[in-house]
């Protein structure tokens, strides 16, 4: 296959924070970029050669995307399959609409994984309160519900701790098809993040930790404190994943590791991820450049970390409350983190505005120094302003 050079314009279905720094890296190597989706000035548009605002069930709009690009790829993975064909028509879609058919619905994500397998949770399909009450019996309580598609940060899950419990939760999902999920103990939650290109090559950083607050990412943390076993056990894992769905670009395996040293995929992101973004500046090549350069055909990337650890912690918008954070006072008080944020207009509880990167010679510390970091923005200093 021949590689897509420098010069060519990549497309990019979404406009999200993912496709910001996406296109950073896409325009740093000399590509140019252009977007689709349903808004305008988004934080991908932003930083994008070209935005276009369509519906992506405006076929006619995708097919006319696809016609000025050399590539496609995406930013977040829940696009309908006519648009997905649609553009296939006129330039590759990487990674292909059989893995973003997988991934985008739990159901037969859980599914494909078990059939190959993948260590997973056991799970149910679940439609009528009849099925959920069989599917409690089988897996025991607590479990947790979820919607089979379009899910994220915790939306569209319930944790049933009852019997009693079941109709409440799946009065919530309000008539969608839904898995049922045995609840996991989990010692600490970890994510593979990794490459495959055109010819099957495969690149990976490492295993990562993160740490979730009320569903959300709140700070991942690189090495994980996984021993050297469970380390390579994950990335065996990722590789085989990668393998069989055939992927081109970019995939996130997140993982569960039990209190018993067992590791379970609990979920599959095919594009960079959220855990990744510390790989921007804590890498020699970021997870977006990576993504760039498997899509295009170019020989991936190296992962090295320029220091021994790194962490990364969400800004979420809760942080602008009490009005704009204090930029001045966190970025003079840690003249070695990295500001991260995403051109988002409007700042609401839970929603993810931006991040934050320290590098240092421990985890603990860059840990530290992140969370320290963030905590600045919300201390009032009169030098801060």
């Amino acid at each position: 296959m021949n590689a897509i050079l420098p010069g060519a314009t990549v497309g990019v279905l979404g406009g999200g924070q993912l496709g910001r720094m996406f296109a950073i890296a896409a325009r740093r190597c000399g590509y140019r970029v252009h977007t689709l989706s349903p808004e305008s000035d988004t934080p991908a548009g932003q930083i994008a050669d070209r935005e276009t605002r369509a519906s992506y069930d405006d076929l006619d709009a995708v097919r006319e995307f696809a016609r000025t690009v050399s590539v496609v790829t995406f930013e977040f993975e829940n696009v309908p399959a006519a648009a997905v064909a649609a553009a296939a028509k006129f330039a590759p879609v990487r990674p292909g609409g059989s893995v973003l058919h997988t991934t985008q619905h739990r159901l037969r994500e859980k599914t494909f994984l078990s059939e190959a397998g993948f260590p997973v949770t056991p799970f149910h399909r679940v439609t009528t309160e009849e099925e959920l009450r069989s599917a409690l019996n089988a897996l025991g309580a607590p479990a947790v519900l979820k919607t089979a598609g379009f899910g994220y940060d915790g939306k569209g899950q319930t944790k049933i701790n009852s019997a009693e419990d079941a109709a409440r939760a799946l009065d919530s999902l309000e008539g969608c098809e839904a898995i049922l999920e045995a609840f996991v103990n989990f010692e600490r939650e970890v994510s593979v993040v990794a490459a495959r290109g055109i010819r099957g090559e495969f690149a990976h950083y490492g295993v990562v930790e993160n740490v979730h607050v009320k569903h959300i990412l709140d700070v991942s943390i690189a090495p994980a404190n996984v021993s050297p076993e469970v380390a390579r056990e994950a990335v065996e894992i990722a590789r085989a994943v990668l393998e069989r769905l055939d992927v081109v670009g970019i995939t996130c395996v997140e993982f569960f590791l039990t209190r018993g040293g067992k590791l379970l995929v609990n979920e599959l992101a095919p594009r960079p991820h959220n855990s990744g973004h510390l790989t921007f500046d804590a890498c020699a090549t970021s997870q977006f450049e990576q993504q760039l350069r498997a899509v295009c055909g170019l020989p991936l990337g190296s992962t090295e970390m320029l220091r021994p650890a790194a962490a990364m912690a969400n800004l979420l918008g809760d942080l602008w409350q009490q009005g704009e954070p204090d930029w001045l006072a966190a970025l003079r008080a840690f003249p070695g983190v990295k500001l991260h944020l995403y051109g988002k207009r409007g700042a609401r509880a839970g929603r993810k505005m931006g991040h934050l990167t320290a590098l240092a010679s421990t985890v603990e510390e860059a840990a530290r120094t992140v969370r320290d970091a963030r905590d600045a923005l919300t201390r009032r200093t009169d030098g801060g302003r």
